[in-house]
């Protein structure tokens, strides 16, 4: 594999690994209104300002490409954002740790083999053990991270389960939470004609992921902004907006939203640069390294303080995904 592709996957997991940071800084804010704000921009504002610096004639590919390209780039962004909205509902019934274990594997997993298995004769292919390997090594490695984050919660007397306990339906919601969060690398995959549209306009090759990107993002957009208003009308906290001393949390929201797109759009540079199948190894390779980013910034935060054999079996955790990332990135030179 060429340096290039693998160092952009690299650099965009920093940020998905980092975005998270800004949660931690929603008060005075409700919920609802810090996503407000961080969907206007995440998925709208800032993906559209990078794809028009990019993309020549951003909008006249974007008006140039087939309604069923459009509409079905938009559904899988859609189905990324019930996704999303189904993973905080999984937390009640089984806690923090134990939803993003399964999240996090069942969304590497999905997003990187349903486009491998939609290509023509995929089992053919000299990459196919390779990327089945890598996967089902990073499903592992993810087990024993989640693992651990659950040991560590217990040791620390941390709950986050409201009183609710029910496996069964919390697995369930976490499972369907990470099919549908893995439409967002399908749904890049299936952006293919918007992008060929974007080439023939001017745009570099690794820059027509951008405009896949926005098509895709307003489906999320939808689904995500709706939510949030939904509980905004729900709740009445309208009046949330105007709290004083806000200007924190309103930072963070938009500093959060830079982070998190930034990690799609590096990414989405990384995978068309990878070839056909892009989004089969780079999407697992996103995911597995920024899990370990993440868990860098919560030993930074003092997170796993006082929880030493749980942070030891994280550290066992992260070095069975950094192989499982060596074994997919090795798949494509072998492809």
């Amino acid at each position: 594999m060429e340096f290039l592709p693998l160092f952009l996957v690299i650099f965009a997991s920093i940020f998905q690994g980092s975005f998270g940071l800004g949660m931690k800084f929603m008060a005075p804010l409700k919920w609802e209104a810090w996503w407000l704000v961080h969907s206007v921009f995440a998925l709208i504002i800032v993906p559209t300002v990078w794809g028009l610096m990019v993309v020549p004639d951003l909008f006249t590919v974007l008006s140039n490409a087939s309604i069923d390209a459009v509409l079905l780039a938009m559904t899988f962004g859609a189905l990324w954002g019930i996704g999303g909205i189904l993973f905080g509902k999984s937390i009640p019934y089984i806690g923090m740790s134990l939803t993003y274990g399964i999240v996090m594997g069942v969304c590497a997993a999905a997003g990187s083999l349903i486009p491998f298995f939609a290509l023509e004769n995929p089992t053919e292919l000299a990459s196919f053990p390779y990327i089945v390997t890598g996967v089902i090594v990073m499903l592992i490695g993810v087990a024993i991270t989640a693992y651990a984050g659950i040991l560590k919660d217990k040791i620390l007397k941390i709950d986050n389960v409201d009183g609710k306990v029910n496996l069964k339906a919390g697995i369930t919601i976490a499972v369907l939470s990470g099919l549908l969060s893995a439409a967002l690398a399908i749904g890049f995959d299936k952006g293919g004609e918007i992008g060929a549209l974007a080439i023939s306009k001017g745009a570099i090759a690794r820059n027509s992921s951008l405009a896949i990107w926005v098509v895709v993002l307003w489906g999320g957009f939808i689904v995500n902004a709706g939510y949030a208003i939904f509980l905004l009308a729900k709740n009445k906290t309208w009046n949330s907006f105007s709290v004083p001393n806000a200007g924190k949390a309103y930072m963070w929201s938009i500093i959060a939203a830079l982070l998190w797109f930034g990690a799609l759009g590096v990414y989405g540079q990384g995978a068309t640069l990878m070839g056909d199948l892009g989004a089969v190894i780079g999407w697992p390779i996103l995911l597995g390294l920024s899990l370990i980013v993440g868990n860098f910034w919560a030993y930074i935060n003092k997170e796993w303080k006082d929880a030493k054999k749980p942070f030891n079996i994280m550290l066992l955790g992260l070095l069975v995904l950094i192989i499982a990332v060596i074994i997919i990135g090795y798949s494509n030179s072998v492809a």
